[in-house]
């Protein structure tokens, strides 16, 4: 049942995950540049590429940390939006040729088979300029010194020492034996820096909160990416494609390491569980405040798609 703000009250994670990304999609399409203006192919492969897909985790890693913070669902949603826009650039530039040469995602062809790799290219390019437009443009904090740091935060969420530096990794690794530590060093940067990100946006979106309290949120966030990556590689092992709504059984085609080739999928699966506790233990201290917090991460951890 909503409470009378339109919420789902604590315990309906179902109802709740559905309302933020109804939100978020609302603002993904006011937010996006409408197809008919030009460069209308580009708008609108961005729009293909953003729109009507994904799980929308890190949108709602940025309403269940803004719920820590009692921030506003209407900078939330801004927040989330631009952390959308950044995850669907790194997806489109992922699925491209020259990285991972996917032809399917979110159960659809890929940007580069729908349009074509230079619009796809500039596609990419475009929301990950537009996301930092909206993290500048509006506000966000109630200091334009968090707002900045907000800023920061995504910048190096996206680049060297974040998504941009991990998919090198990535690449260099095919064929290639990793050990655990450097296979989870480079999934804390592919993925894990978003969706660090993500957490920490929403709750500077809120009241302030001191370190220590920033520190086990962002504790949280690195258990819950090390889990969505391992989860996702057990999902590749397991999953179909109908379901996933993505390509299966490509990284361990194209030899490349992953959890469950170095573990084996009865561990990575217990890893996954001992991810999940230590997710939780780190929200130990804010008590109901970050109720959504923990049945994000268990949704992570216990989803099949």
């Amino acid at each position: 049942m909503p409470d009378t703000d339109g919420t789902s009250r604590p315990g309906d994670f179902q109802a709740w995950s559905r309302e933020v990304a109804g939100r978020v999609e609302s603002a993904l399409a006011e937010l996006l540049p409408a197809s008919k203006i030009a460069p209308a192919r580009l708008h609108d492969a961005m729009r293909y590429s953003t729109l009507g897909g994904g799980k929308r985790v890190r949108a709602m890693l940025v309403f269940g940390a803004g719920e820590v913070t009692e921030a506003d669902p209407d900078r939330l949603k801004v927040a989330a939006a631009a952390v959308e826009m950044i995850h669907a650039y790194s997806l489109i530039h992922d699925d491209l040729p020259c990285m991972d040469d996917d032809v399917l995602r979110r159960g659809k062809p890929t940007c580069h088979v729908e349009f074509d790799e230079a619009t796809a290219l500039l596609a990419g390019d475009g929301l990950q300029s537009l996301a930092f437009q909206l993290l500048a443009e509006y506000r966000l904090a109630e200091r334009p010194d968090v707002q900045l740091k907000m800023i920061q935060l995504c910048a190096t969420a996206c680049g060297s020492r974040g998504m941009a530096g991990g998919q090198a990794i990535d690449l260099d690794a095919v064929g290639k034996s990793l050990t655990l530590p450097e296979l989870e060093y480079m999934h804390s940067l592919k993925t894990g820096a978003l969706i660090r990100a993500s957490v920490l946006l929403g709750a500077h979106c809120g009241a302030p909160l001191p370190q220590s309290d920033l520190d086990h949120l962002d504790r949280y966030a690195k258990y819950v990416g090390l889990a969505f990556q391992v989860v996702d590689d057990i999902l590749d092992e397991e999953g179909d494609a109908a379901a996933l709504g993505k390509t299966v059984g490509k990284d361990k085609a194209s030899g490349k390491p992953t959890y469950t080739s170095l573990m084996g999928l009865a561990p990575a699966k217990r890893f996954a569980g001992e991810l999940l506790a230590d997710a939780e233990e780190a929200l130990a201290g804010f008590g109901e405040r970050a109720a959504r917090l923990r049945e994000i991460a268990g949704f992570i951890v216990h989803r099949r798609r």
